[in-house]
């Protein structure tokens, strides 16, 4: 198969089938890696019994806002509880996420690429729709290990009834919100006085405030939420600058009231600090070292967290828990400077480092303090993880029956110093790609999609103004950019090919594993998209090479031959 038959769309340098089964057998650790979704026998802790499992997530939190990032008191907004964490756990350094919220956030509670359920973009209000009702989420799969589970704060799969937590696995859903925060302002003559006011009627129509329901129960709206300094939840409106509070609060209340579940716990919490626009709580305001509102948002997000972390502590609970935190996706530098910091070059949106890769951290018994982790590790992989630690089985079937496939690894031998990550690959997917627009293998990394490379060609960063979010998608016409993390994190030296070195090799492992993932498509179908998006318009030869590529992957993938001469 040609360059010329498959166009510029979804691009990657192959090998001949042959040779993808040679290297398959013979690359070793490097291009391969055990099969995902195998979870260990279960880690208990104290007493024996089944641990409780916390997942915290913030919002666009850059990968160096931390103190133990290099961030924190560094960067005028010290984060106490998180370096706290950190000291008492392990932190990994080499962590991904997904480009932006929905598909982040889709990919942990699943364990699957975002493509495999079809979250992939950004879901409005408005739309309808959501995560597919077949979806195994954390939630559904530790309780039929015995779990009680919990959600609150920001969902973001969607607004369909079949679509939210409580339909989803979590026993109880609190003040749930079900989209970005700049969504909670389009109605508002505030922030947007030249709407159409039929427009501001629409969104006033369909936009959902936070909600709370227990499973099988009809969802309540608990109150409006606006981008104003309002916390007026008995006349129905709260504003954005106080939503993580009520957050806060049904995290604190439900480990009050954990002794008398009889049954471990599992709780999602994800608090919408630090996506802009960040309004601090009025608490908060300029209560930072550079007292900007990003950073006193940063500030309150790391207190909040702290004090559910010391309710723990002071419940006795941290025996038995494990507390796992980290952020929906890479850092949004394009809003700068209501946004968070990353050493890495790109930003949300894009397949750069800088879209993808967060911070994290894991604390409870028997992770050894001060620990730290450089390999490659994911929100994927807490799937697999989190199924180890309660002792449930990671399904064969779907929830209608059908068989599914997992992108999770079990990195409980990681976290006790048993073992080495089993995942030794990352495919980095924005938006509509099927075929990744990056992959890493190792240390090297292929660049296939340069979508925000606009502005800056090289340098540590490389983004414009909005450009890393909206540009356009771009990919490389015949070879990709190739990049060591390990000596080039930034991604600035292409060492694909040039007058001082040559790496061609590296995308012969690269693309076997590529050619691997693409087959799981032909077994395990995609669903279908379940937000808008748009990708321009169709094309009569976009059709034909639609119907070609269809032909090709039910036989024997995509194979593309290397380029040769020098």
């Amino acid at each position: 198969m040609s360059t010329k038959d498959i166009g510029r769309r979804g691009m990657l340098l192959g090998t001949t089938a042959s040779a993808a089964t040679m290297l398959a057998s013979s690359a070793g650790a490097q291009s391969q890696s055990p099969s995902p979704s195998t979870a260990t026998a279960p880690v208990t802790a104290a007493g024996g019994t089944k641990p409780n499992i916390v997942l915290i997530v913030s919002d666009d939190f850059g990968w160096g806002d931390a103190g133990a990032y290099l961030g924190g008191k560094a960067r005028g907004m010290p984060t106490p509880s998180l370096d706290r964490m950190a000291a008492e756990g392990m932190m990994f350094t080499s962590f991904y996420a997904q480009p932006s919220c929905t598909p982040g956030r889709a990919a942990m509670q699943t364990g699957r690429i975002p493509n495999r359920s079809g979250m992939t973009t950004v879901a409005f209000q408005g739309q309808g729709g959501g995560l597919p009702a077949a979806e195994w989420t954390l939630a559904s799969v530790l309780k039929t290990a015995g779990y009680k589970t919990f959600f609150t704060g920001k969902w973001h799969l969607g607004e369909a009834d079949y679509a939210m937590p409580n339909a989803h696995g979590y026993d109880e859903m609190k003040y749930c919100g079900l989209y970005h925060l700049n969504a909670y302002t389009y109605s508002d003559p505030n922030w947007f006085p030249d709407m159409d006011p039929k427009l501001r009627a629409m969104f006033e129509r369909v936009t959902k405030g936070a909600l709370s329901a227990k499973a099988g129960e009809p969802v309540k709206e608990d109150f409006k939420i606006n981008g104003q300094y309002l916390d007026t939840p008995d006349e129905g409106v709260v504003g954005i600058p106080f939503f993580d509070a009520y957050v806060e609060k049904a995290s604190l209340d439900y480990l009050d009231s954990a002794g008398s579940l009889g049954a471990p716990f599992f709780m999602s919490i994800n608090f919408m600090k630090v996506h802009q626009p960040n309004l601090p709580a009025p608490e908060f305001i300029h209560k930072s070292m550079a007292k900007t509102k990003y950073a006193d948002s940063v500030v309150e997000n790391d207190t909040r967290i702290g004090r559910i972390m010391d309710r723990i502590r002071s419940l006795g609970l941290d025996k038995n828990t494990y507390v796992f935190w980290t952020s929906d996706n890479g850092a949004w530098q394009d809003v700068y400077p209501d946004a968070g910091y990353t050493p890495f070059r790109g930003t949300k949106g894009t397949d750069r480092e800088g879209g993808s890769r967060v911070p994290s951290i894991a604390w409870g018994p028997g992770i050894k303090p001060e620990g730290r982790n450089d390999e490659i590790v994911g929100g994927l992989d807490y799937m697999a993880t989190f199924a180890a630690l309660g002792g449930a089985k990671i399904p064969d079937n779907d929830r209608a029956g059908k068989p599914i496939i997992f992108d999770s690894y079990d990195l409980s031998p990681v976290l006790f110093g048993t073992d080495v990550s089993p995942r030794k690959s990352w495919f980095y997917f924005t938006e509509n790609e099927l075929t990744p627009g990056a992959a890493r293998i190792g240390n090297y990394k292929a660049q296939f999609n340069l979508r925000g490379a606009d502005g800056a060609q090289t340098g540590g960063l490389a983004v414009d103004t909005n450009l890393g979010w909206k540009g356009p998608d771009e990919y490389v016409a015949t070879v990709p950019q190739v990049f060591d993390l390990w000596q080039d994190p930034q991604e600035r030296y292409d060492v694909f090919m040039n007058n001082y070195t040559e790496h061609t090799w590296v995308v012969v492992t690269i693309n076997t594993a590529i050619h691997d993932l693409m087959q799981t498509y032909v077994k395990y179908p995609p669903r279908p998209s379940q937000s808008e998006t748009y990708t321009g318009p169709i094309t009569i030869s976009d059709y034909e090479r639609f119907q070609f590529v269809r032909s090709e992957l039910s036989k024997d993938g995509v194979e593309i031959p290397l380029p040769t001469g020098n």
